[in-house]
């Protein structure tokens, strides 16, 4: 299994490139929705990083490639940082189980 990028910058995906991960570059929703496409056929893939950007763009896109079996698809900040609050991980922990950390 490997994995793939689909990002919305240059700088993440030359990044990646040198920890050995191909992707490519999209900036529209309709080259999202092909590049998500073309990932989600290739049995090869198995996980698929998507930038954050993303996630805030086109919400609808990124969730409903989620929801599918296969691959898994993540989403990962760009160079940038993160657009998530910065205790987002006890704030998800709450919401799922609704224990207060």
């Amino acid at each position: 299994m490997k994995m793939f990028l689909i990002s919305d910058n240059v700088d993440t995906q030359t990044g990646m490139r040198l920890a050995g991960v191909e992707g490519v570059v999209v900036h529209a929703r309709q080259e999202l929705k092909s590049a998500i496409a073309k990932a989600a056929l290739d049995k090869d893939i198995g996980i698929v990083l998507l930038t954050e950007k993303f996630g805030r763009q086109f919400p609808d896109v990124v969730n409903e490639a989620k929801m599918s079996k296969a691959p898994l698809f993540v989403e990962i900040p760009d160079r940038h940082g993160t657009g998530r609050s910065p205790n987002f991980i006890t704030d998800y922990v709450d919401e799922a189980i609704g224990l207060k950390l």
